[in-house]
Parts: C-alpha cells; structure tokens; sequence
C-alpha cells in the first residue's frame, strides 16, 4: 500500500480531532446519542458494509430471519456510535467517574487469577476483541485496576494514531507496535505483567492459523498463541458490554486457559487459538448486537477453497 501523502496525514488528522473535539464538547449522553445517530446512517453511505454484516451474520446464525440478522446489524452499529461517543470523552473522565461508568468487580475467578498473577509473577495475555466497547476496557482497567502493556498495529495515519494512544494512555497504558515486538512482549509476560491484544479478525495465512469460529475454518492470528506459549502465561478472554437494563458497563470473560504444551509447536499454536477463539465465540454469541460485523472475518480461506464474500 503506498503511504500516504502528508497532506492527507493532516487533512484526516483535522477531520477526526474535529469531530472527536464537537463530540467531547457536548455531554457523555448527547455525545453517544450524535455519534450513535450518525453510525446508524453508514450503511446508507456504504452499503457494502451493510453487505458484509449481513453476509457475515447469514455465515455466523444461518438459523435466524433475516429480521433477526437486521436487528443484529442494527446494534452493531448502536454499538460502534456508543464506543465512540465513549472515546471522545476519555479527556473528561476521572477514575471516579468510570467506577460509575463500569461494573469492574471482580468475580471469584478473576481475584484467584489476580492473586495468581501477583504471588507468583506469572504473566496474562488479555485476549479481547472488537465487542461492547474495548476502549473501554483498556482505560478502565488501568484506571480501577492497573495499567497493562497492549499490542496494536498502527494506523496508517500517524496523527491519528498518536492522538488516539494520548487517549488510551491516559492512566498510564503503553501501546506496543505490534511489528518486531515479540522479545519485547515475551519479556513483559515472564516479569508477570499484563498484557492486553485484539485477537478476533481475519488474518493473513503467514500470520494466521485456521481453527473454528461458528463452525467454520477462520484464519486468525497465531500471535496470541506464540506470545503465551514462549512465556508460559495465562490467557483470559475478557471484554467490556453494555449491559442495556442498568445502563452500564459490565466485564465479561470466558475461562482461563493454559496454553497447549504437548511439544509439538505447530499443534500446540493451533490448539491454543483455537481455545481461546472457542470463548471469544461464546461471549459474541451472547452479546450478538455488540460485535463487529461489518468485518470480513472469514475472508482468507483455507488453499482451495472458495471465498465466502
């Protein structure tokens, strides 16, 4: 892909400061009302998205109506309105206000891996994705909890990018890129550090191993596996929800998982992805409005095979 030209770098960092500026100048519940509004136009604008969703949820709930695939897209896109809505309040937030904002308590099995991570300095993998609000989660966590180290692949427009991560890192986070990282990972998790990575959209086969997600062969990134498995680090599916009938944020996490170890390195990469995608599953098939359909998750195929889009 050609880079881009500092012209546009400056014309799409003015726009997005913009319309994150007119946002975090208004109230949290109007900004989540104007930002909500406008993502339920999108698929008006670019109806290949809608295209995508709808294709993806026929892939994902071929039992369903089609009503019920259109009311899941619908919240899809109540919920992106609502992340960012969320994201052009952060400057505003104190730790005060997300403790009201966000149901962080911790449940039996988070203190005992909170406790596990602390007494013995054996480090976490925050295996999340793109449900509720994972901005949410990165600042609330550190905010209530502790900063945590995250993995992510910087946006081609650096201004943006970096005004992004001043938001992220407010109590504290620290982004990693995701390119040559791995040493620097792999150290964080063996000092028992937490460290947080998106792990539920299609990747390319040299990044990607295919395991099942609604029953069909899903490339997705074997990184996850790798880092847990040089570490020896525990993996936690977690996520942050909106929880509709208290207006409220909620965690939700899937079990804790130990990375495969049978000394097979190729086996045990796809064993572990496979684990943890079987509980980012469950939680996406709980929460369906909350997801990111609009993704072509299944885009890479298996050698052979015909795409699905």
């Amino acid at each position: 892909m050609a880079k881009k030209s500092e012209t546009i770098v400056r014309i799409e960092y003015i726009g997005a400061r913009l319309a994150l500026g007119l946002l975090r100048a208004l109230p949290r519940s109007a900004a989540i009302r104007v930002a909500t509004r406008f993502l339920r136009n999108v698929p008006k604008i670019l109806p290949k998205l809608r295209k995508t969703g709808l294709r993806n949820l026929e892939i994902a709930f071929p039992q369903k109506s089609v009503e019920e695939r259109e009311s899941i897209l619908r919240g899809t896109f109540e919920n992106l309105g609502r992340v960012l809505g969320d994201l052009s309040q952060f400057p505003k937030y104190t730790r005060e206000q997300l403790a009201e904002l966000i149901d962080f308590e911790l449940d039996d099995e988070m203190r005992a891996l909170y406790d596990l991570n602390k007494s013995e300095k054996r480090g976490v993998l925050l295996v999340t994705g793109h449900l509720g609000n994972w901005e949410m989660l990165v600042l609330g966590f550190a905010a209530l909890h502790e900063s945590i180290s995250y993995l992510a692949r910087p946006l081609d427009n650096h201004k943006i990018d970096e005004m992004l991560n001043r938001r992220r890192t407010i109590f504290g986070n620290t982004p990693i890129d995701k390119k040559n990282s791995a040493m620097t990972v792999v150290k964080i998790l063996r000092e028992g550090g937490l460290l947080g990575i998106l792990a539920d959209v299609n990747a390319h086969p040299k990044e990607g191993v295919f395991v099942p997600f609604f029953d069909i062969p899903a490339c997705t990134t074997a990184g996850a596996a790798m880092i847990a498995l040089r570490a020896d680090a525990l993996i936690f599916p977690v996520f942050c929800v909106w929880d509709k009938d208290v207006r409220r944020y909620k965690l939700v996490h899937g079990k804790v998982l130990e990375p495969t170890k049978t000394g097979d390195r190729k086996n045990d990469v796809v064993e572990t992805t496979a684990a943890y995608t079987a509980e980012i599953e469950k939680i996406i098939r709980a929460y369906p409005d909350q997801w990111m359909w609009i993704h072509r998750r299944w885009k890479t195929r298996p050698p052979g095979e015909e795409g699905l889009y």
